[in-house]
């Protein structure tokens, strides 16, 4: 008689190499093998790491200062980690002291309010969300990536902000302060239990306060394993560009930029010009 092994393997196994998901992990019994239990409790820790860990200001000052028309550091009205996980709406609006910084950055470093009201194309708001780690790892590359696509345009640009503690919503107040026509919010996303690193991109055309999240256009998972910045770049190029174009964001502007594969390197996607629109 044959000896049983103790691990029962699963017939899908092969499909693991096409995703992180949990999928075809194998039996001991009626339980889940030890390896992957571990390796389950490894990711949820990483996971809750991700949340918890304060956002490096010094190293994303040094990424951040070479790629845009300056830096300003801001903070929401949430003061701490607790404040900010326990009080979602604080984390939604600027501090008090940031909002003084943030006028009179309008007012001496930004041209004079134009017929529409607005003084510059976009303003960029990277925030350290439910991931800092994300934001520390895919800002500076998706931003390399994406700014030379916007001054090739010829898009006017407020000084990049960044934001401790801010949620999504806090952009609204950032564009309208700063009398911006869109406002793209790049922030880490809640992690998930194989991706404590995945950025989010929120745009949201006439940023104002009060705005809804139907209002907004998100490109979401943007990490290597992911969405890889050079590609998430060329798609955020084209919402914008669209949203400028028709004066709307949100549930009125689908993703249409249908970018073509053309090849990889090293797992990231080579891309073709997004077509003509």
């Amino acid at each position: 008689m044959s000896e049983v092994p103790p691990v029962v393997p699963n017939p899908w196994e092969g499909l693991r190499r096409f995703t992180d998901a949990r999928i075809a992990l194998g039996r001991a019994g009626v339980s889940q093998p030890t390896a992957p239990q571990l390796a389950f409790q490894a990711a949820h820790a990483q996971a809750r790491d991700a949340v918890h860990l304060p956002l490096d200001a010094a190293a994303m000052r040094a990424a951040l200062q070479p790629l845009g028309p300056g830096l300003v550091e801001l903070r929401s009205a949430a003061a701490d980690r607790r404040t900010y996980l326990q009080r979602p709406d604080l984390g939604r609006r600027l501090d008090a002291p940031s909002a003084a910084v943030l006028d009179a950055c309008a007012d001496e470093q930004l041209p004079p309010p134009q017929a529409d009201g607005r003084r510059v194309d976009l303003a960029i708001v990277v925030a350290d969300g439910l991931s800092a780690l994300a934001v520390h790892r895919q800002a500076e590359p998706l931003l390399s990536a994406l700014l030379p696509l916007l001054a090739a345009e010829g898009w006017a640009l407020a000084p990049l902000l960044l934001v401790h503690q801010g949620r999504v919503a806090l952009g609204d107040e950032v564009g309208e302060r700063l009398g911006a026509r869109l406002v793209l919010v790049l922030l880490g996303e809640r992690p998930g239990l194989s991706s404590p690193d995945s950025l989010g991109a929120y745009l949201t055309w006439a940023p104002a306060i009060g705005l809804t999240d139907a209002a907004r256009n998100c490109v979401s998972n943007i990490r290597p394993a992911g969405l890889a910045p050079p590609l998430a770049a060329q798609r955020l190029a084209w919402l914008l560009r669209e949203a400028r174009r028709r004066g709307l964001s949100g549930v009125g502007l689908k993703d249409e930029s249908e970018l073509p594969l053309l090849a990889t390197d090293g797992g990231v996607p080579a891309l073709a010009s997004p077509p003509g629109r």
